[in-house]
């Protein structure tokens, strides 16, 4: 029998913004490092520059990529576009060409490990039942 532990609102929030990130949660997860710069530099065009960064630290926040990767609320695509000194009024071209976003989630996913949580369901199972018995 499943046991149901995630209230409806948190269900209704998941895998979204549900209120812009605070100050202290934009610098937990949307600082960029010096390895996340270096990925950063790699994209040609300043609009995929702020995308991949967005994505990169939506997924770090959020846990998951958004269907939409523009879909975040001003004060992350302002703090981004701050630390790279780029201007966000470009920004919509980042989806222009609907590859861009999926192919820099795809690096995200290869260069930092992140896992579709069916892939790492059984994983999980077999670690957490180790820990309970």
């Amino acid at each position: 029998m499943p046991v149901e532990f995630l209230t409806d609102e948190q269900v209704a929030e998941y895998g979204r913004f549900a209120r812009p990130p605070s100050r202290s949660e934009l610098e937990r997860f949307f600082l960029l490092n010096d390895r996340d710069r270096e990925l950063v530099k790699q994209r040609r065009r300043p609009h995929n520059r702020l995308g991949f960064a967005i994505q990169l630290g939506t997924v770090r926040f959020l846990g998951t990529f958004l269907p939409n990767p523009l879909d975040v609320p001003t004060e992350v695509l302002v703090y981004q576009a701050g630390q790279l000194g780029l201007d966000v009024s470009g920004l919509r071209a980042y989806a222009e060409r609907e590859m861009t976003p999926l192919e820099h989630a795809w690096e995200i996913r290869r260069e930092y490990g992140y896992r579709d949580f069916a892939e790492a369901e059984e994983e999980l199972k077999s670690f957490l039942s180790a820990h309970v018995s």
